[in-house]
């Protein structure tokens, strides 16, 4: 086992440099393998201005936001900027028909305006160390799979537990390379953060789903925050005696912009990548699993979007709930592009022949190696008929907002005649606060078509083995009429009325178990659960754990096979430095995508019949005077500009920062022919988009009135 920790360390340190901007790079060891690097293409400073435990550092200026975005720090009263879709759930919850936000935007004029998220946090990475040799030293190359994993857990626990003895940080363990190593981060989590403000949609959602994934674009993707803490600048649970976070660094926003090839670089928390996979894996997401999860999306979109645009209340309920569904939806559409257009899966399979021919070129490498690719092969033929299955529970039947109702009162029906009114009541409460929390942005009539057509849906494309007693019981007794069974099931369901919900809930005993197990909706969730957990759960959890064995090798032999390349981990929301250039690309033959967008392009797109593309009328006039301050540049009023660095999910609100360290930007979403780069990179194609800070400011001082805010900022030329 030490010579295999030897061999990695080895082969990671002794790396040749990336000719690509390709890469998520681990910011512990940018001044082995990185600086360099960077520093060629125009980086000024160290690697420890990035990452350091002995001093303040970027690292302290970025933390993740809430549990899937990335934010960033601008001044020295805890002042936070993230995407504007990254606080869409708050800015939502926080609106209504009289107070719309959404629509409107928010501003708050002085500290005492800006309003609590419960449930909303921010967490800064305090340090992190590579623990792969404490895991590792009782792991022998014979041991068990579950042996090994025992062995792991056990031994994370005691490192997690003595990484954080004595402080208020939190600490976490994750395997990075597939398995093959693995780091320690400790924590510091913050839990009063504040909504300061938001641009109204037409600004922050500019161009909606329309123009979600694409470029150029003309978004201005942000919002504001605010960290709290106590007086002694330690995390707290919110309070009105709480006052402004004293950050360890804060980044200074540059107002010089940028030009085409200059340096830029992205530090945030990628979410997923899955760049190693086999060739038969990406053939299953680009002509299977993507295309079906893309119906059942699509499905949803067009009912939600049908009924948006005939009422303005129905649009705010439903517009976190829309966006969240489109996001993934067309970021699948061109993830499978790509893929086709780069012949991933002809580039995998020629890697493969490869790789067998140098895993049989000795008795000891085939002996260790040889039979990879055949189990692969294997086990994903095998998966795949469960896992299409599952893609429809999660991504049809689960994702009906009736059933995740049912999902959530479930819990009621482990109740007996030994359950004490104590833990009833504990229950009572968590119900009542989740009815109050969901019925708020509930819309019966879109689930009830959405309802109708998804489980419609399941029916025509799920082998029938996988289909329940309600199924047959449509098409017997219903003759296959989805429409007129959902009507039945939505009259006789208490589950889908707030107030029948509610009087189900506060007159609960356990006598009631038998009422909730005889309403229509809860029994086509058991029947789906009860089909999944007996039929499919063990299957791909076995399946995949043997996948998952062949990750961890194939990973060891690849670099073991090309000793001369490099190699980065995948994605796995842990902070990451990419890095690139301001970049022009070539979406197709013929036709050329500068890397910059400017306020016109909003004009030109304005049209007040459309939703997403009815410009306010403030910012048309601030642009027919060109009243742009100090934020616009010989007369122009940048927007957002594409560059190089390799991002994924997870980047949304990552900082976009130049050679100096300085902020130039957010990043918030990539190219629309890039978006393959989570499987597959592709140097040519792939961009970040970021917003250009400027832009941001100008909307702050110049749209909003908030130059309070700006006065906050340390703003550099």
């Amino acid at each position: 086992m030490r010579k295999l920790i030897l061999f990695f360390l080895i082969s990671f340190f002794a790396l040749r440099m990336a000719i690509a901007d390709e890469g998520m790079w681990l910011p512990l060891f940018l001044n082995q393998y990185n600086i360099e690097d960077m520093q060629k293409k125009g980086f000024k400073l160290t690697a420890e201005d990035i990452y350091s435990v002995n001093k303040a550092s970027m690292k302290d200026a970025v933390p993740i936001f809430g549990r899937g975005c990335t934010s960033v720090l601008v001044s020295e009263e805890g002042l936070l900027l993230t995407n504007h879709h990254c606080g869409y759930g708050q800015i939502q919850q926080h609106s209504s028909v009289e107070n719309d936000y959404l629509t409107n935007g928010f501003w708050a004029m002085n500290k005492e305006q800006e309003l609590p998220n419960p449930g909303l946090s921010v967490t800064f990475l305090v340090r992190m160390e590579e623990i792969t040799e404490q895991l590792m030293e009782n792991i022998t190359p014979n041991m068990s799979e579950t042996e090994r994993n025992a062995i792991i857990k056990q031994k994370s626990n005691e490192l997690m537990q003595k990484a954080v003895e004595g402080t208020h940080y939190s600490a976490k363990i994750k395997p990075f390379f597939l398995g093959n190593r693995y780091f320690l981060f400790v924590e510091e989590v913050f839990t009063d953060v504040r909504l300061v403000g938001a641009p109204p949609s037409a600004i922050g959602k500019f161009g909606g789903d329309t123009d979600n994934w694409m470029w150029p674009r003309h978004t201005g993707d942000f919002s504001v925050f605010r960290i709290y803490a106590s007086k002694d600048n330690k995390p707290a649970a919110y309070s009105q005696n709480n006052v402004p976070y004293k950050p360890k660094k804060h980044l200074k926003i540059s107002m010089k912009g940028v030009k085409e090839g200059d340096f830029t670089m992205v530090l945030g928390y990628p979410g997923t990548t899955q760049e190693y996979l086999p060739s038969m894996a990406v053939d299953l997401i680009e002509k299977i699993y993507n295309p079906h999860k893309i119906a059942l999306r699509q499905k949803r979109i067009d009912i939600m979007t049908f009924e948006m645009d005939k009422n303005v209340a129905v649009r705010i309920q439903y517009a976190a709930k829309h966006a969240g569904a489109s996001n993934a939806w067309k970021k699948w559409i061109g993830e499978s592009r790509g893929l086709k257009r780069l012949n991933a899966v002809e580039k995998k399979k020629n890697l493969e022949a490869e790789f067998q021919k140098w895993a049989e070129s000795t008795p000891e490498l085939k002996a260790k190696y040889g039979t990879i690719l055949e189990e692969y092969q294997k086990n994903y033929s095998e998966l795949s008929k469960y896992q299409h299955v599952s893609n429809y529970i999660f991504e049809g039947i689960f994702s009906i907002e009736a059933i995740s109702i049912a999902r959530r009162i479930d819990v009621l029906t482990e109740f007996n005649e030994n359950s004490t009114n104590e833990e009833i009541s504990v229950q009572q409460k968590k119900l009542k606060e989740w009815s109050d929390d969901f019925f708020k942005d509930y819309y019966q009539l879109i689930d009830k078509q959405t309802f109708s057509s998804l489980i419609e849906m399941y029916s025509k494309n799920v082998d029938k083995k996988y289909q329940t007693a309600t199924f047959e019981i449509i098409q017997n007794k219903y003759k296959g009429d989805f429409g007129k069974f959902t009507e039945t099931v939505f009259e006789k369901s208490f589950l889908v009325s707030k107030t029948k919900f509610d009087q189900f809930v506060n007159q609960f005993s356990y006598k009631s178990v038998k009422k909730l197990k005889s309403d229509p909706i809860w029994q086509l969730f058991y029947e789906i659960k009860d089909l999944y957990l007996t039929q499919l759960d063990e299957k791909i959890t076995n399946l995949q754990s043997e996948i998952s064995i062949l990750d961890r090798k194939y990973m060891q032999a690849l670099m073991e096979m090309q000793p001369n390349k490099i190699f980065y981990p995948d994605a796995n929301f842990t902070l990451r430095v990419s890095y690139g250039k301001v970049a022009d690309y070539m979406p197709k033959n013929g036709v050329k995508y500068l890397p910059f967008t400017t306020i016109d392009g909003i004009i030109e797109k304005d049209n007040p019949e459309i939703y997403d593309y009815k410009v306010p009328e403030k910012l048309k006039q601030l642009y027919e005077n060109k009243e742009y301050g100090k934020y616009g540049q010989n007369g122009e009023m940048n927007v957002c500009f594409a560059a190089s660095n390799h991002t994924t999910g997870g980047n949304s609100g990552s900082p976009v920062i130049d050679a100096e360290g300085n902020l130039l930007g957010l990043n918030f979403d990539r190219n629309w022919e890039g978006t393959m780069s989570d499987i597959m990179y592709d140097p040519t194609q792939c961009r970040n988009i970021t917003l250009d800070i400027r832009y941001a400011l100008f909307i702050i001082d110049k749209f909003a009135g908030a130059s309070h805010l700006i006065n906050e900022m340390e703003l550099v030329n």
